[in-house]
């Protein structure tokens, strides 16, 4: 990182490594662990930037009272970031508290793709379990409730002796309309609203988009006017999480028996379609995973909605990037050649100036997904994010893709 020229890492502390049953007795072992890295970081002057939860529930709570779904995480939540707040505090500025809720409360509990495989769709055929009406809204829930929490701990009792901040990271595709007609724009708009607005509304308006209440009734949960206090205001910063753009279409224009087979719980509720290109004119470049298409004007109209619905938030750009396939049949010497992933931060960071310079718009910070190659959740080891290489057939030796020196060389024009 030093070598890059980089200022500021974006790390995840795993909350099973500080309490390794959720709750009760603290790891010791753990928090010596993120000290070295905090210390190591600073003696380079780069900057840590910490996720306190990054889709990794210790295990024990999912068993004790599922996890999310119950209220109880809220304080058990709490305690661990007031535990993160003492250790690392002194040293760490800026906190990310929960990194996709919305991923994690339509993938993990409305399509069953993702842990911990909760659904309802087609019948239970491959989840166990699951409401994909009402669990997700649950789930969300609680979320906004646990970062407003922790937020109120910390702006009590750490803010004015450790100066720092606390942000959310959301993922943000940015939902551009099908066709000029008024079903699809209006189509483009819920759908922005059901994934961005459904965590950010609330924390600067009090209350979930006003298209969530009308579609979702009695299922999306209320707020307390003490909660709605709570939450209203406990974001210091927003992160967002831009790779693509999708094309969104109102789900009327679809076949019933589609929409019976293929949309059920949120993506009904939203009464939108969306897919990763643009059905009349398919022409745009993708990189490995089939919903990664390159459409780099997306970064610029994400952050003047942002700017333009929530009144100019301070940004940061917590996630950017796109991957190459582990193809082993490729030669390690020309996957160190990712001439596609360079044209395309060049083209997103252009993109992502404008808004700044031309549109005003207020960004304090960018991270690029990712450092390394890593595991991508379901996808495994069959996609690479990383500017650098990782040989996994060779003690995982790190080599430095022709990004690196890209970025290097941009860096040092800055």
């Amino acid at each position: 990182m030093a070598d890059m020229g980089m200022d500021a890492y974006r790390f995840s502390i795993a909350w099973s490594r500080i309490f390794p049953n959720g709750t009760g007795q603290v790891n010791q072992a753990g928090i010596d662990h993120y000290n070295k890295l905090i210390d190591a970081l600073l003696s380079k002057e780069i900057e840590p930037y910490v996720t306190l939860y990054h889709w990794d529930l210790p295990q024990a709570l999912e068993d004790r009272y599922k996890g999310w779904l119950n209220r109880t995480i809220v304080e058990d939540f709490a305690v661990y970031a007031e535990t993160c707040f003492k250790a690392f505090g002194d040293r760490v500025k800026h906190w990310i508290t929960l990194n996709e809720p919305h991923t994690v409360a339509t993938m993990g509990y409305d399509t069953g793709l993702e842990a911990p495989g909760r659904c309802s769709v087609l019948l239970h055929l491959h989840c166990r379990s699951g409401d994909s009406h009402t669990e997700p809204y649950i789930v969300g829930h609680n979320f906004i409730l646990a970062h407003a929490t922790v937020a109120d701990i910390y702006r009590r009792k750490y803010k004015a002796t450790q100066r720092g901040q606390l942000g959310i990271a959301l993922n943000v595709v940015w939902y551009e309309p099908m066709t000029n007609t008024r079903t699809d724009i209006e189509a483009a708009k819920r759908a922005q609203e059901f994934q961005l607005g459904w965590f950010v509304d609330p924390f600067f308006f009090g209350d979930y988009p006003e298209s969530m209440r009308a579609r979702i009734g009695d299922r999306l949960p209320k707020f307390t006017a003490d909660e709605a206090a709570l939450v209203k205001g406990s974001l210091d910063f927003v992160g967002i999480n831009h790779y693509t753009t999708h094309y969104t279409m109102d789900s009327n224009t679809v076949s019933s028996t589609a929409m019976g087979l293929l949309l059920d719980g949120t993506m009904a509720d939203t009464g939108a379609v969306s897919v990763p290109f643009d059905i009349k004119n398919p022409t745009g470049d993708r990189a490995n995973s089939l919903w990664l298409y390159i459409v780099p004007w997306g970064m610029r109209k994400v952050m003047n909605y942002v700017k333009e619905r929530y009144k100019s938030p301070p940004v940061y750009i917590t996630e950017n990037g796109m991957d190459d396939s582990n193809n082993p049949l490729i030669p390690k010497e020309e996957a160190l050649k990712d001439s596609k992933r360079i044209k395309y931060h060049h083209d997103y960071l252009t993109n992502l100036a404008a808004s700044i310079k031309e549109d005003g718009c207020d960004v304090r910070g960018y991270f690029v997904w990712s450092l390394l190659d890593n595991w991508e959740w379901i996808a495994g080891y069959t996609s690479r994010f990383g500017l650098y290489f990782v040989d996994y057939e060779n003690n995982l030796e790190r080599c430095p893709k022709s990004s690196v020196q890209w970025f290097k060389t941009l860096l040092r024009s800055s």
